[in-house]
């Protein structure tokens, strides 16, 4: 019924253009974030910046030239990594 057609809209009458809304957030990794410097925040409050060099859909990622930091601070160097997905709260552009 009516209920089932909810989670497709957006309560916005007469937009177009549906395949920016559908596009995957790999797809938004893929083309935004492959090659650039990103940070990685971990489940457990570690973050991770470098270069994200790939990834795949279950956002298991690897980075180049990647520094490992714990509140803020420095604690290691990395010259390559493997980031394992379901250890990723977020992935961001590097300021």
């Amino acid at each position: 019924g009516a209920m089932a057609d909810a989670p497709e809209g957006n309560g916005a009458a007469g937009s177009s253009g549906g395949a920016p809304a559908r596009r995957a957030p790999s797809d938004y990794l893929r083309t935004a974030l492959l090659g650039r410097a990103v940070v990685v925040r971990l489940n457990n409050s570690l973050e991770y910046r470098g270069v994200l060099s790939s990834m795949d859909p279950f956002l298991n990622l690897s980075t180049e030239q990647t520094e490992e930091y714990e509140n803020g601070q420095l604690k290691a160097r990395y010259g390559d990594a493997f980031i394992r997905g379901n250890n990723v709260l977020y992935i961001s552009p590097q300021d």
